[in-house]
């Protein structure tokens, strides 16, 4: 039987091709658009992995610094007490700075011309000299002087002024026994102390000379 042309047919078929190419299309954007959602989730996911940092990563890292300052210490002066160390530390911390000794002289301190063998060239800052003994703040820097003629710092001097009610008895000054006051009456009337914190003394770290210190 030969199939009968019928135009209302055709329009219906052509009608509904449309309709289906039409869900087609619309069904793969909506494919397409969720193939990019996820893929842009994805790359976000990643970014912000790397960017944000894992919990504890922020305390290991200043865990890491400290004990890095620590082992930076005192490889010398072993006869020492552990707070007797901390406290040396804090000093060096406290005047790491004026190994430029343009910084000490912005901060005041003043050559003061007394220049000693086995100790070096003072610089003194008369305003931080007091009956309270500060550790972070030594009126009195110590340098020495390198082949090329620069100032290289050697070491801190406290001065205490000398107690008219107790002339005989030291100050305090660092934690334990060791550190050895001066009684220093001929043009000061102080008590002085050195700390070699930024050279090694064999003679000890509060021993006022240090055989390793030849003056240029």
């Amino acid at each position: 039987m030969k199939k009968v042309f019928n135009p209302n047919s055709d329009i219906q078929f052509k009608i509904g091709l449309d309709n289906e190419l039409a869900n087609r299309s619309t069904l793969l954007s909506q494919s397409m658009l969720y193939l990019v959602i996820l893929l842009t989730a994805f790359l976000f996911s990643a970014c912000k992995k790397n960017m944000v940092r894992e919990p504890g990563d922020e305390e290991q890292s200043v865990s890491a610094k400290k004990s890095n300052t620590n082992s930076q210490s005192f490889n010398f002066y072993d006869n020492l007490g552990e707070a007797t160390l901390k406290q040396l530390q804090s000093v060096r911390v406290a005047t790491a700075r004026y190994h430029n000794i343009g910084n000490a002289f912005n901060d005041r301190y003043e050559d003061i011309g007394l220049v000693i063998e086995n100790m070096g060239y003072h610089f003194l800052k008369a305003g931080l000299i007091s009956p309270v003994f500060d550790l972070q703040k030594p009126p009195i820097l110590v340098y020495n002087k390198r082949v090329d003629g620069s100032f290289e710092l050697v070491a801190v001097e406290y001065a205490i002024p000398i107690d008219p009610q107790s002339p005989n008895t030291p100050p305090e000054g660092f934690i334990g026994d060791d550190d050895k006051w001066d009684f220093n009456t001929l043009n000061t009337g102080w008590w002085t102390l050195h700390a070699w914190v930024w050279k090694n003394n064999p003679d000890g770290a509060f021993n006022p000379m240090n055989p390793l210190v030849i003056v240029r």
